[in-house]
């Protein structure tokens, strides 16, 4: 990986500003570096570098953006595609019956932004991170004799941006996402179970294994592996179900967070109309953030939007009331509210998006051993391990790990099954919320046309929903 540029790029943005002709101009120097490993049944099974930079180019001409882009740092190429950017969107406004207002001003970002970690992690030698990986596969595949085979991945993504507007921003900023994954399948009379665990910050090497060490992650890898090959099934219908952070953050991100995105409540998300009513229990405060709230390395931290905007805390849910969207500058506009600092594109060609950050549940006051005790007759659901969900909120999330839970006594281990609801009845459910919270998503990437780094969780909650399984 290249060392971080030596001159601040706002100064050769700043130079092609000055030439440009007059009106709305964004200019957006990203340089994009990664790197990863992969190790499988003792052998480095894919090593890859990359680099990725060039500036992207948006202007608001006839009511309409127009958007291009150059991979050459340098005032002339740049301020070509600001005249190609001026001509697609006069091409584009011809078609367009609605226009785009004009972009009130707003508190824009001015300065040089760093997050942690950022120098120790390009200090540091990728030998360091594939000795780790062949270790800890070792060490999975030598966990048990029902252990098959293991695998293990190390990847970072270095970005540095520098981003200025016509209207007052400049920007500088750098972070470091490393992410750390290990999976573990084992095997009785030719049935197979798969364990995994993953862990993905912004920040350091440090910061990635805060919360648990390498080994420990393999360690639960294959021992969850193993575990399941004797669980049996929780009995399906409608449960009432404490859920762990990593599921409270996957319906927190895909049930809930998408609907709220201003684009999608323009498209007749069930969020439309529902800004002041109640969508949840009392018990719930939901946010966006661009900051690491409560825990350290959240993974989708960023400090300005890839429109200048500081990102800030958005209370989407406040004690059971939908309060707000998630807005970019021009949605805020249409709305007559402040944008949130939602903007976010994944290279300097995509254009921003609206897109989460880092979303939660707030913690409550309750411990899970009072969470647990409170349950009569349910389960305890751990792992998320896919799912999707709908613009109406309506959801389907696989789970690796169920816990029976009889007169407030937790059983032994089940296999994870299905579960499934509408997220804003799911959330009216909750008559309990854990105070432990932990972040627990940051490993991998959402998508919406273009991937986006993000982060999810929350504490255990108890809530309601549908479970699939199987009848007693």
């Amino acid at each position: 990986m290249s060392a971080p540029t030596a001159a601040d790029p706002t100064d050769v943005l700043l130079e092609a500003l000055s030439a440009a002709p007059g009106g709305f101009v964004e200019l957006r120097w990203h340089k994009k570096s990664t790197r990863g490993l992969s190790v499988e049944k003792g052998r480095v099974d894919n090593a890859t570098a990359a680099e990725h930079s060039g500036v992207g180019v948006r202007v608001l001409e006839s009511g309409t953006f127009g958007f291009a882009s150059t991979d050459r740092l340098e005032k002339a190429a740049i301020v070509r595609a600001i005249g190609q950017a001026r001509a697609a969107a006069r091409a584009s406004a011809r078609a367009r019956t609605e226009r785009v207002p004009d972009l009130p001003a707003v508190p824009l970002a001015r300065g040089r932004f760093d997050a942690a970690g950022v120098d120790a992690t390009l200090a540091r030698p990728i030998e360091e991170a594939l000795g780790l990986l062949l270790e800890v596969e070792r060490g999975a595949r030598a966990a048990s004799t029902r252990i098959q085979s293991a695998s293990t991945g190390y990847s970072e993504i270095f970005e540095e941006k520098g981003i200025v507007t016509s209207d007052g921003a400049k920007v500088w900023t750098r972070c470091v996402r490393p992410e750390f994954r290990v999976v573990a399948v084992a095997s009785k009379a030719g049935e197979m179970q798969r364990g995994a665990e993953a862990v993905g910050v912004t920040g350091g090497w440090d910061c990635l294994f805060e919360s648990r060490g390498a080994a420990e992650l393999a360690e639960r890898a294959a021992r969850q592996a193993v575990d399941l090959l004797d669980a049996g099934y929780p009995e399906g219908g409608r449960k009432r179900v404490i859920l762990s952070p990593a599921l409270v953050g996957l319906l927190t991100h895909e049930a809930v967070g998408h609907t709220v995105e201003a684009d999608f409540v323009a498209s007749g998300s069930c969020a439309a109309g529902r800004l002041g009513t109640r969508v949840a229990s009392d018990l719930v405060t939901l946010c966006d953030s661009g900051s690491s709230e409560y825990k350290d390395g959240a993974g989708g931290t960023l400090a300005v939007d890839d429109e200048g905007v500081p990102t800030g805390r958005t209370t989407i849910i406040e004690h059971g009331y939908l309060r707000s969207y998630l807005h970019d500058r021009e949605s805020a506009a249409r709305s007559g509210v402040a944008p949130t600092g939602n903007a976010r594109a994944w290279e300097y060609d995509d254009e921003p998006l609206i897109r989460m950050r880092n979303t939660y549940i707030a913690p409550g006051s309750s411990s899970l051993e009072e969470l647990i005790a409170g349950v009569e007759d349910g389960y305890l659901l751990d792992g998320a391990s896919n799912g999707q969900a709908d613009a109406n909120g309506e959801f389907m999330f696989g789970t690796r790990e169920a816990y029976r839970i009889v007169h407030g006594k937790r059983g032994p281990l089940l296999r994870g099954v299905n579960i499934s609801g509408s997220a804003f009845d799911v959330l009216q459910t909750v008559d309990a919320v854990g105070s432990e919270f932990r972040w627990d998503l940051g490993s991998g990437h959402c998508g919406k046309g273009q991937p986006a780094k993000v982060d999810a969780g929350g504490p255990w909650l108890s809530c309601e929903v549908v479970l699939g399984g199987r009848k007693s």
